[in-house]
């Protein structure tokens, strides 16, 4: 079919959900495999596989983004409660309507979207939230700040996301919501969390903030659980430098959203609860608005590449593609994420893969270093005054013992990634120079250990 006879929404739902659908299957072949005539390795001074070459750099800019900061600096409408009619709320509008849910309240982060939501659905002192030990600190700083414990559920290890079956382990008495965080931008198996969350009568906060315009299961990130959270921090792939997002199709739950972000004041302009002052302000709408018009596009595009990519690597021994859940129809590709397994490569440490690959033109990353549950934060709120009160010393002490997740240190010794929001907008070439990279490497792996 071609791409000029197609809508956009029609090329999009063909560029992502059937390119990964095709993944998925194994329908698509292989293409360019170097291996046996790869060639010296450029860190032992052969010629690299990418020399010269730029990615696209990130974050996105163009004239609209620069106009459209201009027109809201002439306006003098900075804040969004000097207009109904401002960029913060027509921002809220759009988004609302470009994920499928009837709200949508602005914040100036994903992690104040995040805590919005916790104090919106009551969830207090000495209550419990589940969540990831593989995500940004804002994920958990969003549960600390309402004095809430959040409690670290392993994860699977070729998804890199929560294992529901560990989260249902995890429910206590005092666990009031789950938060799956949609990590690289690929959806959890939200089939089983929220079968979990009904079963416990749990509350479900997505922390989608790597996952903008993911689908699973005909439905969007965000939009599947009670409410859905997103961020727009600079590396995000829809972006402003800072911001956040909460949406939800419940009237009353997302009025609550309203109130807590402005400061506790309602829109009826009483002093309603305690909240925090999160609003989003005007100009980081205005980069946002500035940028719509090719937001469906680079989606697709990064959804096309990451498909190509996929099906390059796939056979390759040792790296395996991020696992990608049933019903996966397309992800953000915030980040394209694969395991290293160095059993593959002559047992060379995945420092000395990534040493290689740089030499290639080709940098990956490592991305987390360690889980969550292995830093400070865990013994500073066992010993603080808070916690010691809202929190029995038999429950602190289990939360202490119980605080392993063994899998997600794994994840984090071999998971490698490509830091997607502008490589993954470049060509299919630049997508075989990535493939053509590793795969040297792997035809060289003896040569590992002499680097």
């Amino acid at each position: 079919m071609d791409r000029n006879d197609l809508t956009r929404r029609q090329f999009i739902a063909a560029a992502s959900a059937g390119s990964l659908a095709a993944v998925a299957s194994g329908t698509i072949p292989a293409y360019g495999n170097i291996t046996k005539k790869a060639g010296k390795l450029a860190i032992l001074g052969g010629k690299p596989v990418r020399k010269n070459k730029s990615w696209p750099r990130w974050p996105y800019w163009d004239e609209n983004v620069v106009n459209s900061i201009v027109k809201t600096t002439k306006s003098r409408i900075w804040c969004r409660i000097q207009s109904k009619s401002g960029t913060v709320p027509t921002f809220e509008k759009k988004f609302a309507e470009l994920i499928g849910t009837k709200y949508c309240v602005a914040t100036g982060s994903g992690t104040q979207a995040l805590h919005t939501c916790v104090e919106a659905l009551g969830i207090d002192a000495g209550d419990e939230v589940i969540t990831s030990p593989y995500t940004d600190p804002g994920t958990i700083a969003s549960i600390l700040s309402a004095r809430v414990l959040p409690v670290l559920a392993d994860l699977d290890r070729e998804s890199y996301q929560l294992d529901p079956d560990d989260v249902e382990r995890r429910i206590t008495e005092n666990t009031k919501a789950i938060m799956p965080v949609h990590m690289m931008g690929q959806p959890c198996n939200m089939d089983r969390i929220m079968a979990i969350a009904k079963k416990h009568n749990l509350k479900v906060i997505e922390d989608a903030a790597q996952a903008h315009l993911a689908e699973y299961k005909g439905k969007k990130l965000g939009t599947i659980g009670d409410l859905g959270c997103f961020s727009f921090q600079s590396s995000k792939t829809i972006a402003c430098g800072e911001g956040g997002a909460v949406i939800g199709n419940d009237e009353e739950l997302m009025d609550k959203c309203y109130t807590v972000h402005n400061h506790g004041t309602s829109r009826r302009g009483r002093t309603e609860v305690a909240g925090p002052k999160y609003r989003m302000n005007e100009f980081e709408a205005a980069v946002l608005l500035g940028q719509w018009g090719g937001i469906e596009e680079r989606f697709a595009r990064r959804n096309e590449n990451a498909a190509h990519l996929t099906s390059r690597l796939k056979d390759v021994p040792g790296i395996f593609p991020q696992k990608l859940y049933e019903g996966t129809a397309s992800g953000s590709f915030y980040i394209y994420a694969m395991t290293y397994r160095k059993e593959y490569f002559n047992n060379a440490d995945r420092n000395k893969f990534l040493k290689a690959l740089s030499a290639e033109g080709v940098s990956l990353g490592a991305y987390i270093g360690q889980g969550l549950h292995k830093e400070p934060w865990v013994e500073h709120i066992l010993s603080s005054k808070v916690y010691k009160k809202m929190y029995s010393k038999k429950r602190l002490r289990e939360y202490r013992e119980q605080n392993r997740c063994p899998n997600c240190d794994k994840v984090c010794r071999e998971m490698v990634m490509v830091w997607a929001s502008g490589p993954l907008l470049g060509t299919k070439k630049d997508m075989d120079d990535i493939a053509d990279a590793i795969l040297k490497v792997y035809e060289n792996r003896d040569k590992l250990s002499s680097i």
